[in-house]
């Protein structure tokens, strides 16, 4: 099986270096690189092309959330932000910018690494439950649009089928909990998940996930 190579940006030393010991402990992940700020994290995300780029949000030079972004918009790799706040401005920055999910610095290892293997499949944040409370406090925090007639606006693209995995994706559930809900195979809910990203011009799951509040669509 080919490794998830990740490249990890943290300014503090001996955080970073503590990072790259628990992501070493796994076989199936690869630390290609290391970065002590921003701008060196966005040069080794294109010189390197790795999975994932393990972003903490508050560096020097440049600060996470403008890293994120570049790395994002330019489809480097998916990028899973650190923190030490699970609700400050910089996440919602972070995952503004196309973040696919964010980690306490305080996480186990074990989180970690489950953390790393998520988002690098594309799977959005960690914990549907973590999905749900980021997703209420994103729609308390910024008024949402009155939902558009059926066939108008940005979801007029999707297709019924896709409509119904918008809902559930908004909802904060993960690929397993939408197959089994939809009574669809897992990999086909991934390619539905894929396709609407791609339809929206959306960068991450939870992008989508902030849509589907933002404009009223909900399970029914």
């Amino acid at each position: 099986m080919t490794p998830i190579r990740v490249l990890v940006a943290e300014d503090q030393a001996a955080v970073r270096h503590g990072l790259v010991l628990i992501l070493r402990s796994a076989s199936d992940i690869e630390v290609v690189g290391e970065a002590a700020d921003g701008e060196e994290a966005v040069r080794l995300a294109r010189a390197l092309r790795p999975d994932l780029v393990l972003m903490d949000v508050q560096m020097p030079r440049l600060d996470g959330v403008s890293a994120t972004a570049r790395v994002t918009g330019e489809g480097l790799a998916e990028v899973l932000v650190l923190t030490t706040f699970d609700f400050d401005e910089y996440v919602f920055g972070a995952l503004r910018a196309g973040a696919g999910g964010f980690l306490l610095k305080d996480s186990d290892a074990p989180t970690l690494l489950t953390a790393v293997r998520t988002v690098a499949a594309g799977e959005g944040l960690i914990a549907p439950a973590v999905t749900r409370r980021l997703i209420a406090e994103f729609a308390r925090s910024s008024p949402a649009p009155a939902p558009p007639a059926p066939g108008t606006g940005r979801l007029a693209a999707l297709t019924p089928r896709e409509r119904e995995v918008l809902a559930q994706v908004g909802a904060g559930l993960s690929n397993a909990e939408i197959a089994d809900r939809l009574r669809m195979a897992e990999a086909t809910v991934k390619t539905h998940v894929s396709r609407i990203l791609n339809k929206l011009g959306l960068r991450s799951r939870v992008q989508a996930a902030i849509l589907a509040q933002e404009s009223g669509t909900t399970p029914e």
